[in-house]
């Protein structure tokens, strides 16, 4: 019987005789979508175009142009062996060509002239094989990633109740996550010395949040006081650091490398490279890197941050006092990062955070899944969950501003609800490029100079800003466009597409 047409599967079939194609076609066609070329360049670019689509390879073995072994090294080459199962096709029954084809990925052998029923069994069940294993990459990515956003979601809770109960937004203590990760990803770059690597950076991130939950031991008349602190006051504010790091002491599985550098980070995030800093004096290297730079991260963040005691101050004067030691003594290496990487902070604080924390959780989630080598067969599954998960946490999040996301292949733009209201365009678009409401939204020139700024992004440095005119209500609108462009997980990374929010400049202005 054949299937449905939503569980239909494609199979490509590489051989150069009309008639061997002819023949398979007549004998799968029932059952399969059939995509028929006659060598293996041709192959090689249907599976560049469509390998995502493509469930099974039958492969001749002697071909014009790129024999089947030429096409093999490329799938290798490209990591489509991992997805797409390879049953080779040839009267060439030598042990040398089956153990080179064996070595080289290729599933099964099917020998001419071909027997029916031998070719149906072989394909059906080198295609349900692969349907299964991805499954269960589906499965294990699921397990892998909910786990993730568990761990991540406790230590927000926790850290956002800290927060709550200082009278402060949330946001710093997002904002230290995001800052402690791009000064680490700066400094990994800069020097082996601390030997950091993702999934450290990773660790050290989310540690970070926890950094100041000494504070729910102090007494709330002294944690809210809007005045400046007594000498006594202050001393009562220091023990945090101490105290939270007493509570991390406290926690089970201290083993757990999150633990070790939470319990730094609590102790150590008040030491300064000079020795003039709290509870124990640490002078320069005594003082672990992850408080370090945590350290930096929030005397940034409370410089830049309002508070009951004080104005926010802009990016520009919060960098110029670190610099000029006003806030304490900080490693040089550490404050090169900081000005180096002083663009890409302030565009990242601004980004939506809930887009910030799906994406740790997926660096986080790639990282353990690529620890699992049984799991090596396809990353597609996650690639795609990446991406998913990232988009609809970003659409959940509540705003006021008109949220869009856009596909790179396929080529759709996806707009919120507010966004089809108030530009005059349908919800989903398929090539929105050449759309003529597209394009007199906005205009061909700015969708051009905004791809290239996105695609010249990086999955460390994914953040753009940008400012243009736009139809809005009917009225050419100044607006800025805070864009994330999104990566995927494969190597090397490939553009996939971007998620933003478009905010009305007047509107900005107006708060102001």
């Amino acid at each position: 019987m054949p299937t449905s047409r939503e569980q239909r599967f494609t199979i490509l079939v590489a051989d150069d005789s009309d008639m061997n194609r002819n023949i398979l076609r007549a004998m799968l066609e029932e059952s399969y979508d059939i995509i028929e070329v006659e060598d293996g360049e041709q192959a090689v670019a249907v599976l560049q175009q469509k390998e995502q689509e493509i469930s099974l390879l039958l492969l001749d073995l002697l071909m014009p142009n790129l024999d089947g072994f030429g096409v093999l090294t490329a799938m290798n080459q490209y990591s489509w062996i991992e997805s797409i199962p390879v049953i080779m096709i040839t009267a060439e029954n030598t042990n040398s060509s089956m153990r080179r084809a064996y070595n080289m990925g290729v599933s099964d052998f099917i020998s001419r002239p071909y027997d029916m029923m031998v070719v149906r069994r072989r394909v059906k069940n080198a295609i349900m094989l692969q349907a299964k294993q991805r499954r269960l990459q589906a499965m294990v990515n699921e397990q892998i990633y909910q786990k993730e956003k568990t761990n991540n979601l406790m230590i927000s809770i926790l850290s956002h109740i800290v927060e709550f109960r200082n009278e402060e937004s949330g946001l710093h203590v997002l904002h230290i996550q995001t800052m402690t990760e791009i000064l680490l990803k700066s400094l990994m770059h800069k020097t082996d010395k601390y030997k950091l690597d993702r999934e450290i950076i990773n660790l050290i991130s989310n540690a970070s949040t926890l950094h100041d939950v000494g504070k729910i031991c102090i007494a709330s008349e002294v944690l809210n006081k809007p005045g400046k602190f007594t000498a006594e006051e202050f001393a009562i504010m220091k023990t945090h650091s101490q105290l939270g790091a007493e509570m991390m002491k406290g926690v089970p599985f201290q083993d757990e490398p999150l633990v070790k550098y939470a319990c730094e980070i609590c102790r150590w995030h008040h030491e300064r490279y000079d020795g003039r800093g709290y509870p124990d004096g640490l002078v320069g290297e005594e003082i672990p890197i992850s408080a370090q730079v945590v350290s930096l991260a929030d005397v940034y963040d409370a410089l830049t941050s309002e508070r009951v005691y004080k104005p926010a101050h802009s990016h520009e004067k919060a960098l110029a006092m670190i610099l000029n030691g006003e806030c304490g003594v900080f490693q040089p290496l550490l404050l090169e990062c900081l000005v180096e990487s002083s663009d890409i902070i302030q565009q990242e604080m601004a980004v939506d955070a809930v887009v910030r924390g799906d994406q740790r959780i997926m660096e986080n989630t790639a990282v353990e899944v690529f620890q699992h080598e049984e799991l090596n067969t396809t990353d597609r599954t996650l690639r795609a969950l990446e991406f998913e998960r990232a988009k609809l946490r970003f659409f959940m999040s509540a705003s006021q501003d008109i949220l869009f996301e856009c596909t790179k292949n396929p080529s759709v733009l996806t707009l919120c609800h507010a966004g089809t209201q108030r530009l005059g365009l349908e919800k989903d678009m398929v090539d929105p490029c050449h759309d003529p409401r597209v394009l007199k939204m906005i205009g061909m020139e700015h969708i051009q100079e905004l791809a290239r700024r996105l695609q010249s992004t990086t999955p460390e440095k994914p953040a753009v800003e940008y400012r243009c005119e736009v139809l809005l209500d009917g009225v050419m609108t100044p607006v800025r466009l805070m864009c994330q462009a999104m990566w995927s997980a494969e190597e090397p990374p490939q553009y996939a597409g971007v998620v933003g929010k478009m905010i009305e400049e007047r509107r900005e202005e107006e708060r102001h």
